[in-house]
């Protein structure tokens, strides 16, 4: 049974891998539930893999969008240094003083990881959202520049926010990120995307170095294994990205997403219950 889902987990990496290379963001928020749910790793653990995972698979994709000329490092640094701080602290001293449990009552038992999974869940159903009703035509062209209407510490406030956030849940948050970029900080579509996978690959790393810390038993060769099917995935993405919609792959993943997140929601009310479905 092992074997069967380890296969099924390495095929949706390669997966991971296809969606960040065609669609800029939304891939690595299924890295967590693979862990967990195919490869049986627990939610704390799984969240922390995640952000390597994640740096790794982005940083080539970023460094493509690098070589393009498409990152604005303003942006970069504005929105990428309170993210990191947010997800270091995170890692560091938040996940590991959540109590292991959180709420009991009557039968039903709220655990630190199927917050971590319901918590997920929850910023799945909104990267869905986001991606089925975001709009055909972004702006493709134009300066990098930042919007000087857009204040700097408020970048630098939402970024902080992400950062919490991705943190506890070990994603790279570019569903989130790059909305941000294109409609607060007036970016060209293209531009976003590269400066988020640059953002991201910066949180995930210094994100990791929290979780480093406070772990001791780090599987690396799983985690090795993994990128370099996600990896694999980004060689494939970047080949069909000319032949493939971006926009209809966008909202087709969004559907897919909420079914995921639908089964994370009852997955884990059940094991609140003392059932284990998966």
């Amino acid at each position: 049974m092992f074997v069967f889902n380890e296969f099924f987990a390495y095929t949706a990496a390669i997966l991971v891998g296809v969606l960040a290379a065609l669609i800029g963001a939304g891939g690595s928020i299924l890295t967590v539930p693979i862990l967990v749910y195919l490869l049986g790793i627990s939610p704390v653990i799984a969240t922390g893999y995640s952000l390597l995972i994640i740096g790794v698979t982005n940083l080539l994709s970023a460094i493509d969008y690098f070589r393009r000329s498409l990152v604005n490092f303003r942006l970069v640094l504005l929105f990428g240094v309170p993210s990191t701080i947010g997800v270091y602290m995170t890692r560091k001293y938040l996940v590991p003083a959540i109590p292991d449990q959180m709420f009991d009552f009557d039968e039903l038992l709220l655990t630190k990881d199927i917050f971590l999974m319901l918590l997920l869940a929850v910023l799945i159903f909104i990267s869905a959202i986001i991606m089925i009703t975001v709009k055909r035509k972004y702006k493709t062209e134009g300066s990098n520049k930042t919007s000087n209407l857009y204040l700097p510490w408020l970048i630098m406030v939402e970024g902080l926010l992400i950062g919490l956030l991705t943190g506890t849940v070990g994603i790279g948050g570019g569903f989130m990120i790059i909305p941000a970029l294109v409609l607060l900080c007036k970016q060209p579509i293209k531009i976003a995307i590269g400066s988020s996978l640059f953002i991201t690959v910066i949180q995930s790393g210094f994100g990791f170095l929290g979780e480093w810390g406070n772990n001791l038993d780090i599987d690396y060769f799983l985690i090795a294994r993994f990128t370099g099917f996600t990896i694999s995935g980004v060689a494939i993405g970047m080949l069909v990205s000319r032949k493939v919609s971006g926009y209809k792959l966008r909202n087709a993943f969004g559907y897919i997403l909420l079914a995921i997140g639908v089964f994370i929601v009852i997955a884990e009310l059940l094991k609140m219950q003392g059932l284990h479905p998966v």
